[in-house]
């Protein structure tokens, strides 16, 4: 590691020893006792791996000083060097671990998500992937025990779905699925294709983390909220009374409906989460955007308009073109299965790329 990295690590300890005093003290008021308190548990953990790594230097140091003493029997040097030779592998680790720790973490991983999954170019068979995808996330939510919350599904009648959305909530969720905005593109033959020719379409995925009313403020004069009547597929009325609504965020056009419950109540709360959680994820892309505005990460901006994933089934093929990786194994991956080393493959990438900047 490098001589300013290594000072890091010196300012790092030192802030810790500070934290520990000032919270012993008993004299921090209970807003200052609060953060320091939780400084102090978010950084304990690279702290107890520095101490590791010097414990690790020093038994290298240890080695090294009796390699070089020609007084070292052969016996003790035979022994000494295969410590050495297994030390090596572990300083490299416990560097590589301390490195991680370093990044700059996004305060939205802990975050639940909205999950918003629109058919796009492809009409019916677009709407039928839409709904596979759309599933397939559930799934892989029951897989790892979280809560997965149906907000809203239009579906088009005939097993497609035009657009649905989902409250996700769970250990690490937004960390695990932000990597999945963007535009998935399908490639398959259509169940009403006779020619048997592979047809392209695409669906829309969005994750958004869920905003808590602390993380965005909203006054209720920036908001136009209509109210109308809910209608099902083709039109068809679902109830007769005004339930459906409509908000419009006005300082930043965002607009959100909701319609899925009878009671206008529960429409408005749930749009008000989504609308939260939207203005929330605009701000965070913001201040992303002027942060990197001279460097991009590999696994791309997240934008939705960006093509990240292609599904071929005939090859049983998926490939995740922001880190060119293919899988032959889309049928588990569909089923939620598989979508765990997908994840992990980005995630490490983006450490990778993110590892770089504090080498």
């Amino acid at each position: 590691m490098s001589a300013t990295l290594y000072e890091r690590l010196d300012q790092v300890v030192a802030r810790q020893d500070e934290l520990q005093r000032e919270l012993s003290a008993g004299t921090l008021d209970a807003g200052k006792f609060t953060q320091y308190s939780k400084e102090y548990a978010e950084i304990t953990p690279l702290v107890e791996a520095i101490q590791c790594l010097r414990a690790a230097e020093r038994e290298a140091a240890d080695l090294d000083a009796m390699l070089a003493d020609p007084a070292t029997d052969a016996e003790m040097r035979a022994m000494a060097e295969q410590e050495q030779f297994a030390l090596k592998s572990r300083l490299v680790e416990l560097e590589h671990n301390i490195k991680l720790l370093l990044l700059p973490k996004d305060e939205a991983d802990d975050k639940n998500a909205i999950l918003e999954v629109r058919a796009g170019t492809g009409g019916e068979e677009a709407a039928l992937f839409a709904a596979e995808l759309f599933r397939m996330y559930q799934r892989y939510a029951d897989l790892r025990r979280w809560k997965f919350e149906i907000m809203h599904i239009s579906d088009t009648g005939l097993g497609g779905y035009k657009d649905a959305a989902a409250s996700i909530s769970g250990k690490a969720v937004f960390a695990r699925l932000k990597f999945e905005s963007g535009v998935h593109r399908v490639q398959r033959v259509p169940a009403t294709e006779g020619s048997g020719r592979i047809h392209t379409s695409a669906a829309t995925v969005a994750v958004l983390p869920e905003a808590e009313e602390v993380d965005v403020k909203i006054e209720d004069k920036d908001l136009r909220i209509d109210v109308f009547r809910s209608s099902g597929p083709g039109g068809q009325s679902v109830n007769t009374t005004d339930s459906a609504v409509r908000i419009t965020h006005l300082p930043t056009g965002i607009v959100v409906s909701q319609q899925d419950e009878k009671s206008q109540h529960k429409n408005k709360a749930k749009a008000m989460k989504v609308l939260r959680s939207r203005i929330y994820e605009a701000e965070r892309q913001r201040v992303d955007d002027e942060r990197s505005a001279n460097r991009r990460s590999q696994v791309g901006s997240g934008d939705r308009s960006e093509r990240i994933r292609t599904y071929n089934f005939p090859q049983n093929r998926v490939t995740d073109h922001r880190i060119n990786l293919t899988l032959y194994k889309l049928d588990q991956l569909i089923d939620g299965q598989g979508l765990d080393e997908m994840i992990d493959a980005l995630i490490a990438d983006y450490q990778a790329a993110r590892l770089a900047e504090v080498s």
